[in-house]
């Protein structure tokens, strides 16, 4: 039988190990537990493959806070595609340190770009970035990448597609040559490893086999309904459903417009949320729904990787 994995098994020092227990943690997750050991060696450049969900940001989160040092300069940097997903890393990040004195700053494009430079100014540890900004900010003078330990790209399928890649390359000349470099993906396309042959020398590959993650509390249910009824169907089932916290899935903008607007008429407290809504506006819708103020939440499928919400009564796939 094989061994039960702990975090304190990981290598991980007593700081960051209270930090975790704090959290309620105790148990890695498959890549958590495959990384972590990996990356607090720093002997290797590491590409870490496992699903939306797995724990990925905790993997290489934990290794970088545990090993870097407060400092003058960037220590670490983290690029996401998405400013969502740039949060989310970093309040990950900032939850993780425990007492630690890191200062770690998100930065991305629609927020206060001379505040950024100020913090910067001031010192910051790590940061975590949309490529446009952090470019924008290298060009400046006012981001330096010169003594950067750790370069990670999160979501790397979606950092290194034809809108981004280029960015990342510019990025990556900024930067030492002695650093290590981490790509964690949930896919592997082809076109990830012409980066991998151009800016990583020694590295290794760690991929979690996919399982199904649908949690046994889940309940999967499948309505068949003439268009024309969908909505009221919907409507339907919000009303026999108690205290319901929905996030509805539809397949574009328009339509989520429009399935938002529709609840709200009928008096339900739901918003929109897709990529043509400004980022202040959707910062803040994501907010009222975290603390429930919205109870419905309405967004396009790409936006589904990067919502982090808990204690959902349903997900609905409208279209």
């Amino acid at each position: 039988m094989e061994k039960e994995l702990y975090f304190k098994d990981l290598g991980l020092s007593e700081s960051i190990l209270t930090a975790i227990g704090k959290k309620g943690y105790e148990k890695p997750s498959p890549i958590q537990a495959l990384c972590i050991p990996r990356l607090l060696e720093g002997t290797k450049d590491v590409i870490g493959q496992a699903q939306t969900g797995t724990g990925k940001t905790a993997a290489f989160s934990l290794p970088i806070i545990d090993k870097i040092e407060c400092s003058k300069n960037v220590q670490a940097i983290v690029l996401a595609p998405t400013r969502e997903l740039v949060i989310q890393v970093a309040e990950e990040i900032n939850s993780l340190k425990g007492k630690k004195k890191l200062r770690v700053l998100p930065i991305y494009g629609g927020s206060n770009i001379v505040h950024q430079m100020k913090k910067l100014k001031e010192g910051i540890d790590i940061v975590v970035g949309t490529p446009g900004r952090v470019i924008d900010l290298l060009n400046r003078k006012n981001l330096v990448l010169s003594d950067i330990q750790y370069f990670i790209l999160d979501e790397a399928d979606e950092m290194l597609n034809v809108w981004f890649k280029e960015e990342i390359e510019e990025i990556l000349e900024y930067s030492p040559v002695n650093k290590k470099v981490f790509l964690f993906s949930a896919t592997m396309p082809p076109f990830i490893m012409g980066l991998v042959k151009k800016y990583l020398k020694d590295y290794e590959l760690i991929a979690v086999k996919k399982e199904n993650l649908t949690n046994d509390n889940i309940t999967q249910q499948f309505y068949e309904v003439p268009r024309g009824h969908k909505f009221d169907v919907l409507c339907r089932i919000l009303d026999i459903s108690p205290d319901f916290y929905w996030i509805i899935f539809c397949r574009t903008k328009a339509e989520t417009d429009e399935v938002a607007s529709k609840l709200s008429q009928r008096s339900y407290l739901a918003e929109a949320i897709h990529w043509d809504i400004e980022q202040a506006m959707r910062e803040k819708v994501l907010a009222r729904f975290k603390t429930k103020a919205v109870k419905i939440l309405v967004a396009t499928d790409v936006a589904a990787r990067w919502i982090d919400v808990n204690d959902l009564s349903h997900v609905v796939n409208f279209e």
